[in-house]
């Protein structure tokens, strides 16, 4: 299996900074791709970013410019520094991690999200 550590949450004021970092760690063959996502009650779960093992990055548009997602392949980590937070950003972040994992049968993929961190931005 796969564990996913986040951590970095917290609460901040409008136009500060956050940086949440994950860590996975387990059975792991190779990671795809590492992102995060994001949710408010009442709404659905939203990409906010995510990064390839190559490189290559995909950003929402609310966060394009304020946010930079990054990731250690050796280490298995990912992070996102975000800048210039708002009010809207206040959500529970998840970290999402697509692996190919080992097993006594072979190689599998494997989609693991983790706990979730609250990031609150006030006034």
């Amino acid at each position: 299996q796969v564990q996913l550590v986040e951590s970095g949450g917290g609460l901040v004021q409008a136009g500060g900074s956050l940086r949440l970092s994950c860590a996975a760690s387990g059975n792991i063959f190779s990671i795809v791709t590492m992102g995060w996502y994001r949710q408010v009650p009442g709404k659905q779960r939203e990409l906010v970013a995510a990064l390839s093992r190559g490189g290559s990055t995909n950003y929402a548009d609310s966060v394009k410019g304020r946010f930079t997602i990054s990731r250690d392949n050796a280490e298995n980590t990912v992070y996102l520094q975000m800048n210039s937070l708002k009010l809207e950003d206040t959500a529970v972040y998840y970290c999402n991690v697509n692996t190919i994992v080992t097993t006594t049968q072979g190689i599998r993929s494997l989609e693991v999200w983790g706990q979730g961190t609250q990031v609150t931005v006030s006034s």
